[in-house]
């Protein structure tokens, strides 16, 4: 089987066999690029675990980077995002390994795409020299069936050249397409953005337990200061409900003093009109 398949790819032209050897090395790189993405997240897991407290040192500035991000943010008053802090430092500072991550969730489809290039290259070479080996004139005799042998030659080149793509194409298909459901760098890189927010939370709500955040005192304080101004406005209504119930009985008193004044005045003419009258003989008051 192996003499069979390097006799084929002898009939190969160079544009074939350049179609071949990026699909091989597309393969490669993608099964290297996956084990080293592996390897990087595996040493994320390893470094997170050997830290356990807000100040560790970690050997991967990245994670140092998310560390320090969020005890800023914790900070703040709003409230924190530790998903979106995550990533968006990966998307900053792990960007070859992102690239690197694309690479090979698109290489399945490329070796594919490849090797398609490859078998319509190779059947168009063949249809080709075909069409030629048909139109061409030839002699007679000995000439002519050389040149046929010659013609199908030259025509079963160009199917071996579309044959081989499609089988390492199709080939390379299948091995990176069981690479990612036993190693799957997305899930592997999910994991680790899981564990790094567990981190944080875990980190995070022993600081704030340690110690109070500056907002919650401050908070604190205004309640208090809002206790106060709601006590004296109590106070306030208070004093003017007893100024109201005073002054209310102040109007009370005065009405009374003016009903004994227009008593008063009342008797005060009819005594005067009685003295006058009787002052004063014949007038009728």
């Amino acid at each position: 089987m192996i003499n069979t398949m390097l006799g084929a790819l002898s009939l190969i032209d160079s544009t074939g066999l350049a179609i071949l050897a990026t699909t091989v090395t597309t393969l490669v790189l993608a099964i290297v690029a996956n084990l080293w993405l592996r390897a990087r997240y595996a040493s994320l897991e390893k470094d997170l675990r050997r830290a356990g407290d807000p100040e560790a040192t970690f050997s991967h500035p990245v994670l140092s980077h998310i560390v320090s991000d969020a005890g800023e943010a914790a900070q703040r008053p709003r409230e924190l995002n530790t998903q979106a802090l995550i990533e968006e430092r990966f998307q900053s500072d792990l960007r070859p390994m992102l690239f690197a991550e694309r690479f090979v969730r698109a290489a399945t489809g490329l070796v594919i795409i490849l090797g398609l290039l490859g078998t319509f290259y190779g059947l168009t070479l063949s249809i080709g020299r075909i069409v030629n080996l048909v139109s061409a004139e030839t002699g007679v005799g000995t000439d002519a069936a050389l040149g046929v042998s010659q013609g199908l030659t030259r025509a079963l080149s160009g199917m071996a050249v579309a044959f081989s793509n499609s089988l390492v194409g199709i080939l390379s298909a299948v091995i990176l397409t069981v690479l990612g459901v036993l190693s799957n760098v997305s899930d592997r890189r999910t994991a680790v953005m899981i564990q790094i927010e567990t981190y944080l939370d875990r980190v995070l709500s022993s600081a704030a337990s340690g110690a109070p955040k500056p907002a919650l005192a401050g908070f604190g304080d205004s309640v208090v200061r809002l206790d106060g101004a709601v006590a004296r406005f109590e106070s306030a209504l208070q004093a003017f409900a007893t100024t109201t119930r005073d002054f209310h009985e102040f109007n009370v008193h005065l009405k009374d003093n003016v009903q004994r004044l227009s008593l008063t005045f009342a008797d005060l003419s009819d005594s005067l009109k009685a003295q006058f009258g009787a002052t004063i003989p014949g007038r009728k008051l």
